[in-house]
């Protein structure tokens, strides 16, 4: 599958299929998005929010979430904000979401069918990593993005005069509903 994405990638630049694309590192909305990696998500969130190349920052990772107050997606957001000008951020979560009742006991099991072996797992445990948090879903999608929001308008590096909203986009539709 690598092979056939850099063959495709040669073509690409061959034909200069980039020059639509071009712009620079500032987000010309001066907006992050944060939003999970659902394939779902890939073309619907930046057109069903209207956002085309060079619009605004997209952040994804498994569930859209800020899982605890220094971990990448807040690093990527202080980077945002700072670096890059932005003054407001969305968190878009989606519906039927894969995160939503993910948990460490399913990825354990996995894991070791993979050949990662629970003295490895100790391993990372001994490391500070408490795995049963950092592999954790969520039950409830509104309140994971309450929480998410909450974190980064609280978060002591984020200033007052930036914009947090949180919302749940539908993954068929791209339907937004804010989450209060």
């Amino acid at each position: 599958m690598i092979d056939q994405i850099l063959a495709y990638n040669k073509r690409f630049v061959a034909e200069k299929g980039y020059e639509k694309f071009l712009t620079d590192k500032y987000p010309d909305k001066k907006l992050a998005v944060l939003s999970c990696m659902d394939t779902r998500l890939t073309e619907l969130l930046p057109a069903a929010l209207g956002l085309k190349n060079g619009d605004a920052k997209i952040i994804k990772n498994a569930g859209g979430l800020v899982i605890s107050a220094f971990d990448s997606a807040m690093r990527s957001l202080i980077v945002a904000i700072y670096e890059l000008g932005v003054n407001n951020i969305m968190v878009v979560a989606h519906s039927h979401c894969g995160a939503c009742h993910m948990s460490y006991d399913h990825f354990h099991e996995q894991m070791l069918a993979r050949g990662i072996s629970d003295r490895t797992l100790d391993t990372v445990r001994k490391c500070g990593i408490d795995l049963n948090h950092w592999l954790e879903g969520f039950k409830d999608t509104p309140e994971s993005v309450r929480r998410t929001v909450e974190t980064i308008r609280t978060h002591p590096l984020v200033p007052q005069d930036v914009t947090v909203r949180g919302f749940i986009i539908d993954s068929e539709s791209g339907l937004l509903e804010e989450v209060l």
